[in-house]
Parts: C-alpha cells; structure tokens; sequence
C-alpha cells in the first residue's frame, strides 16, 4: 500500500532510520549540558537549561535559572521518570529515551521528584 509520503520518494526504511536517529541527536545535545538562547519578541533573551536523568539521578542542578527560561529533562535511563515539582508548578512525563520542558513561570525554589521512583529528588531556584 502507498502512501503521499512514499509517493514523494522517501521510502518507509528512510523514516524508520530518521524516527530512530532523531532521539540520538537529542542525547547528544543534552549531554553536553548545552544551554541555548533564544530572542522573544520583547527582545529579552530566555534560555532553556538542560537537566539530565541518569542512573536514576537529576543532574546537573543549573544555576541562573530566570523567569521566562525553559528547564528540558532528558531522559537516559532504560525506565519512565517524571520531574513533578511538589508544588504543583511542573509536571514532566518522561518517558525513557525521551525529553520534555517547562518553562518557569515564576520566582522560587522548586523541590520535584520523580513519582515513579519518590527517593529520586532535586531542586531548581529560578530568580526574576
């Protein structure tokens, strides 16, 4: 059976290959720990802070979080996690393998913890 997508001359192999690549090129990226920015229309700049789950453990905890700035959790375990801060602020499902964001809305110390596994815990302060 065809398909528009074949049609156009990618085969179903090329999108097997770059659906199973894609999630490579996003561990890459958040293993280096790679903070990027980006301009708003107000012309502040927000960041997005990556924070690893490896081996069962949120790392790094990053400094300089401001309100406006995107936090990314990257899942590297073989298990689903999630960052749920216990004020209800975030909720982050991590699937494994996977990446998900929230950006921080407000000022604050935030405490979060996976659900799934309640002894994994950390804290992330955002400032004005």
């Amino acid at each position: 059976m065809r398909t528009d997508v074949i049609r156009s001359g990618l085969s179903r192999r090329s999108l097997l290959g770059a659906a199973v690549l894609l999630p490579a090129v996003v561990v890459v990226s958040a293993r280096s720990g790679h903070t990027q920015t980006a301009g708003s229309s107000r012309g502040n700049r927000h960041q997005t802070h990556v924070i690893r789950v490896d081996r069962m453990v949120f790392a790094p905890a990053p400094a300089n979080i401001r309100v406006g700035d995107t936090v990314t959790w990257t899942n590297l375990d073989v298990v689903r996690h999630t960052a749920t801060a216990r004020n209800g602020a975030f909720n982050v499902d991590l699937p494994a393998g996977a990446s998900a964001s929230a950006t921080m809305g407000k000022a604050g110390r935030f405490d979060y913890f996976c659900r799934y596994h309640p002894a994994m815990q950390s804290q992330i302060m955002v400032v004005t």
